[in-house]
């Protein structure tokens, strides 16, 4: 038993070491639009929603990022009735139409 959860604990720890680097990577910096009474050379950014002065490294603000797109025009294709070139009655039949 301790031999099983010693391997899968191993397992998790080599697994951990070969994430992609986005994880690992720094955190995301949103640029903040409004009155700008940071010192020269900053900017307001928000940091994980805290309100502060910095330099962002993404180009649109949070708001924008998260605003949804708009949506699809819904495309309504016409289904057509495929009729038969054959005629649906026997030969002879009165009163029977072809289509």
């Amino acid at each position: 038993m301790r031999l099983i959860t010693g391997a899968l604990t191993g397992l998790g720890l080599m697994m951990a070491s070969m994430l992609p680097t986005q994880v690992a990577a720094e955190a995301k910096i949103y640029p903040y639009h409004a009155a700008n009474y940071c010192p020269a050379g900053l900017q307001p950014i928000t940091i994980s929603g805290v309100i502060c002065c910095g330099q962002p490294n993404q180009h649109m603000s949070y708001n924008q990022m998260m605003a949804h797109p708009v949506a699809k025009k819904k495309v309504h294709k016409v289904r057509r009735v495929v009729r038969s070139a054959r005629p649906t009655c026997l030969p002879g039949t009165k009163g029977c139409s072809n289509y």
